[in-house]
């Protein structure tokens, strides 16, 4: 992923939040769910297709796919079609997973470790973790978490990528909204993005 401007002015504008420190609560869920996300790519048992199975049904739990991929395409939500919208967020939710787990594949076997966090309001809340390399390197990750009457989910992830952190969903709303902007709004154009930056990194993968 391309580092913008954009996306860096964002995320410091988010890390510039009055301190705050969020409940015990939010930072537990975090490292639990956190944790069995990562957990769920080292079991050696499992093919790499399974493996990717149990770790997309993870995070489609621990994440709130939908209301990401609404937000990274702003006003053009409201204009997409029910068949459309339904079309998008699929090509989406798969780019959005093979990201996480291409990112987090190389801590496999290592811990969330929450080392703190903020509240931007009541409801909505920043939790900083590591995760530890067996060669000394950490990699931070934040995470986005609301607090929906008491059910907690993500509704963004921060992973640290070449020494930059990087808002997953901001970084794709600075990208998507300039394609839907030049091409009319148009869906069909924005999912056949996706689609070839998924296979890019399948491919990579591989």
């Amino acid at each position: 992923m391309k580092v913008r401007s954009v996306i860096l002015s964002a995320a410091a504008l988010l890390a510039a939040t009055a301190p705050a420190m969020a409940d015990a609560k939010t930072e537990q869920f975090v490292k639990q769910n956190a944790n069995e996300v990562l957990n769920s790519l080292n079991n050696p048992s499992l093919s790499a297709d399974e493996r990717t199975a149990l770790f997309s049904d993870y995070m489609e739990e621990f994440a709130d796919l939908n209301a990401v991929s609404k937000f990274v395409i702003g006003k053009y939500a409201r204009r997409f079609t029910d068949e459309e919208m339904k079309r998008y967020q699929h090509a989406f939710r798969t780019y959005a997973l093979a990201v996480y787990e291409n990112e987090l594949d190389a801590y496999r076997g290592e811990e969330v470790v929450v080392q703190g966090s903020t509240d931007r309001t009541p409801r909505d809340s920043i939790v900083d973790t590591t995760i530890e390399r067996s060669d000394g390197k950490a990699m931070s990750v934040r995470w986005r978490v609301l607090d929906r009457g008491g059910e907690y989910q993500v509704v963004d992830v921060a992973l640290d990528i070449d020494g930059n952190l990087i808002w997953l969903a901001i970084e794709q709303q600075a990208q998507f909204l300039a394609l839907l902007d030049r091409t009319n709004g148009s869906a069909q154009a924005l999912i056949d993005k996706i689609n070839g930056m998924t296979a890019k990194l399948e491919s990579e993968r591989r």
